[in-house]
């Protein structure tokens, strides 16, 4: 395997693929030398031409960030020696671009799903308990854990997702609450919901129907603390009808394009743009080809790559919601004092990652080729097939839970740092490298550093796809399902009481 690896022919920087030491000669591709200057660690950047103060740096071919100082040749290139170049609300200006050639090897194929009575469909068959309020998460807890030893083994598992909200909130930020519960209710792979209400919260159950909206009574079941004489009791009983519905329920043959993947990275390092979020760009033109959806959110990574989004609208109007989508999130920072574009997290520039650009032109790769065919607000259910962009922060829990609120079945979650994390959801963790993978077994489901090893694009493309068709029909569960990592977290913005 070569040492290093240039993504882009225009790119005064290449890749290091294992850790390269100063005094170090590499071989150029016309042959010439260079002379290392500094330690490069694994997936960082190395200068291999002269760049100056104030001259763009680039990687895959685009600007990811201003050099701060004339750099040589043999430099080591990270946060020292770079900026991000990325100043102030922008203007855009609507310059579609030629849809990219479609990736039809998936239609007609199908998976064993269940089709449920309003014409969703889940991979799972679960029961799920969601409380209106934090102060009964743990009631509803124990309620999961005696109903999994009751009716277990007739549904895929009764789980319950804590929260701390529902109580003290004002304004648009309860409503964004209920609206993101309201949406997890309404989710496939949950064959029977209990909500769990204390009876004076502001999130009451009688209002968070509101929310609901329409709802099966034999799938939706209601619970008030407060007015029960045994809480748990009442909450066993219930959950056993539910049990009793869900086993209606059975594996058929169903089309992928009925399929809804999440896109999701956290814990980059600078592989994450090379191998698995490429990989998972690939999957996703894949299931779009076929007529299913693609979602991709985590809105602050998109800034410095949004124009590549927005040249990809399916049409002007689409457009203009990136734009409105992009505008609003650089406004959140700008209400709370923040700078829009701050450096990555520590775990990013461990890894490789030097600016926000840089993280968003490899963030962004998740989301392939494909035309983006709709926007969705936070909380809300997707709507259209195809590639969609949702409203959310870069935040691993809160991005993965409004994937599932907005109706994915499964989330692909890439990382080069590794995570337990779990979403309410099956969470697919695709390392970015080897050593991840083989370091933590019991995290990762899917290495996609062989890119760089033993496998071509092509091939660890129909190994992943193989592997999401599995896991949907239920032939294979993820490894947070297996550690029974099961977690939700809502996006906080308003005043609490």
């Amino acid at each position: 395997m070569n040492s290093w690896v240039r993504l882009h022919k225009d790119d005064p920087v290449v890749i290091a693929l294992k850790p390269l030491n100063a005094g170090d000669t590499l071989t150029m591709e016309d042959g010439s030398a260079l002379l290392l200057l500094d330690d490069v660690p694994k997936s960082h950047k190395l200068l291999t031409r002269p760049v100056g103060a104030g001259e763009h740096v680039r990687k895959f071919g685009y600007s990811i960030g201003r050099a701060k100082t004339d750099l040589e040749p043999g430099r080591w290139v990270h946060t020292h020696n770079i900026g991000s170049g990325l100043k102030g609300i922008l203007d855009y200006r609507y310059e579609p671009m030629p849809q990219a050639p479609q990736d039809e090897s998936a239609k007609g194929r199908t998976f064993q799903g269940y089709v449920r009575p309003n014409g969703e469909v889940g991979i799972r068959n679960e029961i799920w308990i969601i409380n209106t309020v934090g102060c009964i998460n743990k009631t509803c807890e124990m309620i999961a854990r005696r109903a999994e030893a009751l009716y277990g083994n007739r549904v895929d598992g009764v789980y319950h997702f804590a929260h701390p909200f529902g109580c003290s909130q004002l304004g648009d930020d309860l409503k964004h609450t209920q609206k993101l519960l309201a949406s997890l209710v309404h989710h496939p792979n949950a064959a029977g919901v209990l909500v769990v209400g204390l009876g004076c919260e502001n999130n009451r159950i009688d209002s968070f129907k509101e929310a609901i909206g329409g709802y099966d009574p034999e799938r939706v079941k209601f619970m008030k603390s407060q007015d029960e004489e045994d809480e748990l009791e009442t909450g066993l009983a219930l959950v056993g009808e539910l049990a009793d519905y869900a086993a209606r329920f059975k594996r058929e043959p169903v089309p992928v394009s009925r399929l809804k993947l999440g896109l999701k990275c956290g814990g980059s390092d600078g592989l994450s743009g090379i191998t698995a979020n490429p990989l998972v760009g690939a999957v996703a033109d894949r299931l779009t080809a076929a007529g299913g959806t693609a979602i991709l959110t985590e809105v602050p990574e998109m800034f410095g790559a949004e124009t590549i989004l927005m040249n990809r609208a399916a049409d002007e109007k689409v457009f203009w919601q990136i734009v409105g989508l992009i505008n609003d999130f650089k406004q959140y920072f700008i209400r709370h004092g923040q700078e829009i574009y701050e450096n990555p997290s520590p775990g990013n520039k461990d890894g490789g990652i030097s600016t926000l650009e840089e993280k968003s032109l490899g963030c962004t790769q998740k989301g392939g080729r494909s035309t983006v065919t709709d926007v969705v607000p936070y909380g809300e259910r997707v709507r259209k097939a195809g590639l969609n962009l949702l409203e959310a922060p870069g935040n691993d829990l809160v991005s993965v839970t409004a994937l599932a609120a907005g109706g994915a079945q499964l989330v692909l979650f890439t990382t080069g740092r590794g995570t337990p994390f779990g979403g309410p959801v099956p969470t697919v963790k695709i390392s970015t490298n080897t050593e991840l993978a083989e370091r933590k077994t019991n995290w990762i489901d899917f290495n996609a550093g062989r890119l760089l090893e033993d496998r071509s694009m092509g091939e660890l493309t129909d190994d992943l796809w193989e592997q999401i068709v599995r896991i949907a029909s239920g032939e294979e569960r993820t490894k947070s399902e297996r550690n029974g990592f099961r977690e939700i977290a809502i996006f906080k913005d308003g005043v609490i009481l």
